[in-house]
């Protein structure tokens, strides 16, 4: 087991894997931008280091500075949360040349999921999950077989990035005229973000649930499935609300998909914690989307349903520790819920609310998880992403007994100084359509249009 671990991060996931490491016996270094020297991560950790001004440029994407951080402080592994470098090859590359353990999968594996049009190959010939059309590699606009091409995966089209995630590099066409500009648009905005400005079309499923499975895999080639999560709650291709299990499965359905999510990681050869990603049609079929070679913000979830400590068992199969148990052997109880808290303006298109703090109140009580950085006083940044934290609940009583306990939570989180998006989410545990689990990808769209921001150009 290692002996020092280093989280290449900041804020809630930052102090979660620092939690991780305290139960197993493990010194934690935290690395810091200037901004961040009075964050909670920074004063829970055993050592600290700045790596540079608030800029993640300069900070938190700076690999010459982590490493020196980690080689100073006499790391033996770096985890790099998720966001930032966690699903960076060359990272993974450059950890490894020095003698420090990446605590995720190896830089081959995370270059194969992390290229979707080479996952989705992957997939679709080792796996065999059910594909969405798409085009056969990148397109650009000029290409003089474009239109055809579309015409052939039939509207409405998503162009999607081929590179990164959370909901950059996307966009929604629904008529040929538009086609040209949103293909570059998202080339601009994924060549920004991914440094990377490939993007290929795929069949756009309207209205689908997007549903997700975690899996785990050791360095002997064993690999489980947990319980599915539903992550349908977005806006801007961005989760808000996750649950687990989905209120739409069946036992059947469940072993069904978990066995294609163990597929899909025995093709990319899968070590230590990751998650494979569908879109489901709400009736019967599901669609391979794409996978994340890291830990997820949702884990939580997952881990109320089930007793099992994701963020341990990454390290522990990052140790080159064996699995110790079967996908028989993973259960399901009860229900979980987690609610994503963003310092952002729901009234105002979900737009940043950076500040100060000047009032708090967390959330407690039976079957309450808070997991966040946040405290009286703590100015939150311009330069980040805007999540403070995470609501969980569980319940051994079902989705409806989770739903109420969620919302009382809610009631009791005062946040005062900044925008944040409380009440929004008040307001989804009382809509009826998801009480009833009646809902899809376009809940936000559809209920709360004045807060869709979805840019997608429907008319």
């Amino acid at each position: 087991m290692f002996k020092k671990i280093l989280i290449a991060n900041r804020g809630e996931i930052a102090v979660r894997i620092i939690r991780a490491c305290r139960e197993l016996g493990i010194e934690t270094v935290a690395v810091h931008s200037d901004v961040d020297r009075e964050s909670l991560h920074v004063k829970l950790a055993d050592h600290s280091v700045c790596i540079g001004p608030a800029s993640a440029s300069e900070s938190y994407l700076n690999i010459p500075a982590i490493i020196s951080a980690a080689e100073i402080s006499g790391a033996d592994a770096i985890h790099p949360g998720y966001g930032f470098l966690a699903e960076n090859t060359h990272f993974a590359d450059v950890c490894q040349s020095v003698g420090i353990r990446f605590i995720g999968p190896n830089a081959e594996s995370i270059k194969m999921m992390g290229d979707k049009i080479e996952a989705r190959k992957l997939v679709a010939k080792y796996g065999g999950i059910p594909m969405l059309p798409s085009s056969d590699g990148t397109v650009n606009p000029e290409d003089p077989t474009l239109l055809k091409v579309a015409k052939k995966i039939g509207y409405p089209i998503m162009v999607k990035a081929r590179a990164g995630g959370g909901g950059k590099g996307m966009r929604v066409v629904y008529e040929e005229a538009n086609l040209k500009n949103a293909i570059q648009a998202a080339q601009g905005e994924a060549k920004a973000s991914f440094k990377e400005g490939g993007v290929y079309l795929e069949k756009y499923l309207e209205n689908p649930r997007h549903v997700e499975v975690q899996v785990a895999g050791d360095v002997y080639g064993n690999v489980v499935s947990f319980p599915e999560r539903d992550c349908s709650i977005q806006r801007r291709h961005q989760k808000l609300v996750e649950e687990s299990p989905s209120p739409l499965f069946s036992d059947k359905l469940r072993k069904k998909i978990g066995k294609a999510a163990r597929r899909a990681a025995r093709a990319a050869k899968y070590v230590t914690v990751g998650t494979v990603e569908f879109l489901f049609d709400g009736k019967k079929e599901f669609y391979f989307l794409e996978m994340n070679t890291r830990i997820q913000v949702e884990h939580t979830v997952t881990e109320i349903v089930t007793g099992i400590d994701l963020v341990k068992e990454q390290i522990r199969l990052a140790a080159g520790e064996k699995l110790g148990y079967s996908k028989d052997d993973v259960k399901l109880f009860g229900h979980a819920i987690e609610c994503r808290i963003n310092a952002e303006d729901p009234e105002r298109d979900f737009s940043p609310s950076p500040g100060q703090i000047t009032h708090l109140v967390i959330p407690g009580g039976p079957g309450v998880r808070m997991d966040t950085h946040i405290y009286a006083g703590y100015k939150v940044p311009t330069h980040y992403d805007s999540l403070l934290g995470k609501v969980i609940v569980g319940s051994s009583r079902g989705r409806e007994a989770a739903i109420v306990r969620m919302a009382r939570a809610l009631r009791e989180f005062e946040i005062e100084g900044i925008k944040t998006t409380l009440p929004f989410l008040r307001k989804v545990m009382a809509h009826p359509a998801f009480k009833k689990g009646e809902f899809s990808t376009s809940f936000i769209e559809k209920y709360f249009s004045n807060n869709n921001g979805n840019g997608n150009g429907r008319k």
